[in-house]
């Protein structure tokens, strides 16, 4: 594979990398131009296996040799040393490549629910590690798809798709909006939502019935904050995973993760 060399960080043709830890200017950069970032070998190869468009490299040039077997034909490849790969991005690129991909068409709220039985809904979650951390649960245990209120963080942002290591390419997710009332089209689908929240009167997730656990919609606020009292009156139940020891919670990608498995438990797959 052939690599031009990039010497300045101000070369133009390097410009989707830039300044890659200012969350406001990828904000403004990524979503209106369609593109996003992935980082390091393997979330590129699962975005390649899911279909997402590539549209440059930027690698360390001691690793070009990686990339050999992708096919890379008529896409540009950046390479450059270390030193002219963190002037570019703002960090240490540890993981020696870096790949702008073109976003595929948002999914309507109808197209990811139709063909799902166990979804996660997510109010307000604004964390990049915990939206990744999410993602990467919910694909491991056996949840199909995840919906995001207006306000949630974007999937696909650098961080998060890292943490959720490229598995935020695997489970479908939307918007759902407007907000809350959105949520009543969930349940005119035929879901139960279930409000995650610590409230004295949640019932503890093992204990839900089996009419409850058959299309389970899982609603999980931000952390600190939890769920506004609207969405709380918005859901069909209120349920808790149990804490000891005085533990007043988990952190919300934690709390998923559990709860995510809960409702799978004993399910056809």
């Amino acid at each position: 594979m052939s690599a031009t060399t990039i010497t300045d960080q101000d070369d133009e043709r390097i410009a989707d990398y830039r300044a890659l830890t200012d969350v406001e200017l990828r904000t403004r950069w990524e979503p209106p131009n369609g593109l996003f970032i992935a980082e390091g070998e393997l979330v590129i190869r699962r975005a390649l296996r899911a279909g997402y468009r590539l549209r440059s490299v930027l690698i360390d040039a001691k690793r070009v040799s990686q990339l050999d077997d992708l096919p890379l034909d008529g896409v540009p490849v950046y390479a450059g040393d270390q030193t002219t790969l963190e002037a570019i991005t703002g960090f240490h690129v540890h993981r020696g490549v870096l790949a702008s991909f073109h976003r595929n068409s948002e999914r309507t709220a109808g197209q990811v629910l139709a063909p799902a039985k166990r979804i996660a809904i997510l109010e307000d979650i604004n964390n990049h590690t915990n939206i990744g951390a999410l993602f990467r649960s919910a694909a491991a245990l056996g949840m199909d798809a995840v919906f995001l209120s207006p306000s949630c963080a974007d999937p696909l942002y650098r961080r998060s798709v890292r943490v959720s290591m490229g598995e935020v390419f695997a489970i479908p997710y939307a918007r759902l909006e407007p907000w809350p009332d959105a949520l009543t089209s969930v349940q005119q689908a035929g879901f139960t939502v279930l409000a995650l929240t610590p409230a004295p009167d949640a019932v503890p997730i093992q204990h839900l019935t089996a009419a409850q656990r058959a299309r389970p919609a899982l609603l999980l606020g931000a952390e600190g904050a939890g769920l506004t009292v609207k969405a709380l009156e918005a859901a069909d139940a209120r349920v808790v995973i149990p804490m000891h020891r005085g533990v007043d919670s988990l952190n919300v990608a934690n709390a998923a993760a559990v709860a995510f498995w809960e409702l799978a438990r004993g399910q056809n797959e």
